[in-house]
């Protein structure tokens, strides 16, 4: 049936860093609430401004090779909606990528991490922090970078991709 919520690709609203409902048994968030299925698209409502934080836990998998999380400008595919921030874990590497992509142009990877934060079968902590000129990323509690932004128009920055090989536990 067209908008179940047993869709995978069901939408989850998120209003001012938390979400628009609150789940209560897990009976009642499989008949009533859309489920953080990986992969994972989402709105921001209002889009993001200073001082607005996104918030991503999970629990890596046994095996991973890795996964991204990114901030879109929409969620077009065809063509490709821009992406404000992208972070995506390697685990092959042991590297944490971060890029942007504007108009089909991505930008240079950056690299040079002094430590990879995230472990196999274990729960992490991701916030992005929009801050005027940047986003500040954090994990599991630490500063682990800043991003410049390469979108001004801040509140154009209104979707959440998750995929890769994690399970997401809360978004916020």
């Amino acid at each position: 049936m067209a908008g179940s919520v047993a869709d995978s690709d069901a939408v989850v609203k998120l209003d001012d860093g938390h979400l628009n409902n609150s789940l209560g048994s897990p009976v009642q968030a499989d008949v009533y609430f859309p489920r953080l299925i990986v992969p994972f698209c989402g709105h921001i409502k209002g889009g993001m401004r200073p001082g607005k934080k996104v918030l991503v836990m999970g629990i890596v998998d046994l095996n991973p090779e890795s996964f991204a999380i990114s901030l879109t400008c929409g969620d077009s595919e065809d063509p490709p909606a821009d992406v404000a921030i992208e972070l995506k874990a390697v685990f092959t590497d042991r590297q944490l990528l971060r890029n942007s992509c504007i108009s089909g142009e991505r930008d240079e990877e950056n690299l040079a991490f002094p430590y990879f934060p995230f472990v196999p079968d274990q729960p992490f902590r991701v916030e992005i922090l929009c801050e005027h000129p940047r986003f500040r990323v954090f994990v599991d509690g630490h500063q682990l970078f800043d991003f410049y932004h390469r979108i001004q128009t801040l509140s154009a920055i209104d979707t959440i991709k998750i995929n890769g090989d994690l399970q997401i536990t809360k978004l916020g």
